[in-house]
C-alpha cells in the first residue's frame, strides 16, 4: 500500500506494482490528481483476471473535478454524458435497442468488461499529462494476465487504443477495431459498427452469458 492506496489483490503479482508503481506513487504523492486514491484501480478492483472477458481502452481519466470514477469512458452517475459516451450510447440504442440511464459503467465491470485507459491518472484540466509516466506498462501486463485465462474480446476505438494494445490479441481473441466515438471522428466507422451485439454474438458462440449493455450500478440495485 502506497498514500493509502491499496493495490488490488487479484493483480498485485504484476511486476509493474513491484517495478514502476513505487515510484508513481511517489510523483502522484506531490500532486491534486484524479480520480483519486479511492478510484485509480476501479477497472482492476472490479474485474479480477479470472473475470475479465471484454477490453476496451480509454486514454487516461476525465480531467474535470467530480466526473472520473476510474472506468475507461465512465462518468459518475450525476455528471451528463461526455460527448463520447453519448455517442457510445447513440450506437448502443441503434445496435441493441436500449442503454444505461446514466453514464456509470461499473455494471459493465462487474460483467466481465476491462474499462482500462492507457494512463490512469490525470491533473485537473491537464489531459494527457501523466501519459508518459508508466502507466502504458500496467496496462499490458494486465491484458496478458487475462488472456492467460480465456481468449478475450477487444474493442479498440481509435487509433491510440490500437497502438496500445499492439500485438496483443490473438488468433482465438475477438478483436473490433473502429474509429473512436469522439464528435470529431465517430461518423468515420464508429456509428453503425455494432461492437456490443457482435462481441455478445462471440459469446454465446463460446458458451458464455452476454454483457447486459443496457445497465448500470443504479439500475442493477433497482
Amino acid at each position: 500500500m502506497a498514500q493509502g492506496i491499496a493495490i488490488p489483490p487479484a493483480w498485485a503479482d504484476l511486476p509493474f506494482f513491484r517495478k514502476d508503481w513505487p515510484g508513481i506513487s511517489e510523483r502522484l504523492a506531490d500532486q491534486d490528481w484524479l480520480p483519486g486514491p479511492a478510484r485509480v484501480f476501479a477497472a482492476l478492483d472490479l474485474t479480477p483476471p479470472q473475470a475479465a472477458r471484454v477490453v476496451i481502452l480509454g486514454q487516461d481519466p476525465y480531467p474535470t473535478p467530480g466526473h472520473a470514477n476510474g472506468l475507461a469512458f465512465s462518468v459518475t452517475p450525476e455528471t451528463a454524458l461526455p460527448r463520447s459516451l453519448k455517442n457510445i450510447y447513440a450506437e448502443l440504442r441503434d445496435d441493441i435497442g436500449a442503454a444505461p440511464p446514466n453514464g456509470d459503467l461499473s455494471h459493465w465491470a462487474r460483467q466481465g468488461v476491462l474499462l482500462l485507459n492507457s494512463s490512469l491518472s490525470v491533473l485537473p484540466g491537464q489531459a494527457g499529462v501523466h501519459a508518459k509516466w508508466g502507466w502504458d506498462r500496467l496496462v499490458r501486463q494486465v491484458v496478458e494476465r487475462a488472456q492467460a485465462q480465456r481468449p478475450l474480446a477487444f474493442i479498440l476505438w481509435g487509433g491510440h487504443a490500437q497502438k496500445a494494445l499492439a500485438g496483443l490479441p490473438r488468433d482465438g481473441d475477438l478483436v473490433i477495431e473502429t474509429a473512436h466515438p469522439s464528435p470529431l471522428s465517430a461518423r468515420r466507422g464508429f456509428l453503425g459498427s455494432r461492437p456490443f451485439s457482435r462481441v455478445n454474438d462471440w459469446l454465446r458462440e463460446r458458451g458464455e452469458m452476454p454483457v447486459d449493455w443496457a445497465l448500470s450500478e443504479q439500475a442493477a440495485a433497482e
